[in-house]
């Protein structure tokens, strides 16, 4: 696996939105899921999944982080190199984005603020 842009997000995530991933699954500890800390949803998950799961030649691994996106853009999304649509995740909402340095690491902040802002919790209007 090339050099992956994993610790550069995980960094992004802690420093700018003060969460840290937590890491559910045993079978899986190179998994790692980004969650609100008030609602516990999630607003990304970093993988590690071979290529052509991702319909990508090789059987190599490549780290990806699934993140919400706003389905009437997500067309747009997938058309950019290094964005598809998302691994294991709900293609309507979701896109899966390679962090294998084909997506700038200003465009991985930027998808990732907008799933952090699509999954917060809703302010109530009494």
């Amino acid at each position: 696996m090339k050099k992956s842009l994993r610790s550069d997000v995980l960094g992004f995530v802690k420093k700018k939105l003060k969460v840290s991933g937590d890491t559910p699954w045993a079978k899986y500890p190179e998994f790692v899921v980004l969650r609100h800390q008030d609602n516990r949803k999630w607003f990304g998950l970093i993988m590690a999944v071979p290529k052509y799961k991702l319909g990508l030649s090789g059987e190599d691994l490549v780290d990806v982080l699934n993140v919400k996106t706003d389905p009437v853009v997500i067309g747009s999304f997938i058309t950019q190199k290094g964005i598809m649509p998302a691994y294991h995740m709900n293609k309507v909402a979701w896109v899966s984005v390679l962090l294998d340095g084909s997506v700038s690491i200003s465009d991985v902040e930027f998808l990732i603020k907008v799933s952090y802002e699509l999954t917060k919790s809703k302010k109530r209007v009494k």
